[in-house]
């Protein structure tokens, strides 16, 4: 039950973000996009897409496995699937928008810092951990569209 209810807390911060309108400075009125494109060519712009959507369904199996206290698991999943990769790099070398280059790299350490976290088994400190890594996750997508 301890486990469910730190689950839970750890998402309502998401929740209540979605519905804020200056996310993505979407309203019902107001259909602008203010944030920085990236000008990715259509082949990169699809790989990062394509990372982006495996790296929130690892994010979704990491709180799994924190709900089955699989510790191991949820940080080699956090290494394998949050972590840089040769194609991230790539697809990081391939914009001139310097910000969304630091905020990248700074977001995939955040997740070896996550899965050397995990691997303590304490579940406060994991999801703290989560919550800092997602921070990143949760500032890209604020600042910058594709």
């Amino acid at each position: 039950m301890k486990t469910i209810v730190m689950l839970a807390l750890l998402l309502i911060p998401i929740a209540g973000m979605a519905g804020e309108s200056s996310i993505a400075g979407l309203t019902a009125h107001n259909i602008n996009d203010n944030r920085t494109t990236l000008d990715l060519n259509p082949r990169m712009k699809h790989r990062l897409l394509t990372n982006m959507r495996a790296q929130m369904a690892a994010t979704q199996a990491i709180i799994g496995l924190l709900a089955d206290e699989k510790f191991e698991r949820a940080a080699r999943a956090a290494r394998a699937k949050l972590g840089m990769s040769e194609d991230l790099k790539q697809i990081y070398d391939a914009s001139n928008n310097e910000d969304f280059k630091k905020l990248g790299l700074a977001a995939h350490a955040s997740a070896e810092e996550l899965a050397k976290t995990l691997q303590t088994k304490d579940l406060k400190k994991s999801l703290r951990a989560l919550r800092s890594t997602m921070g990143y996750c949760v500032e890209c997508h604020t600042k910058f569209r594709q």
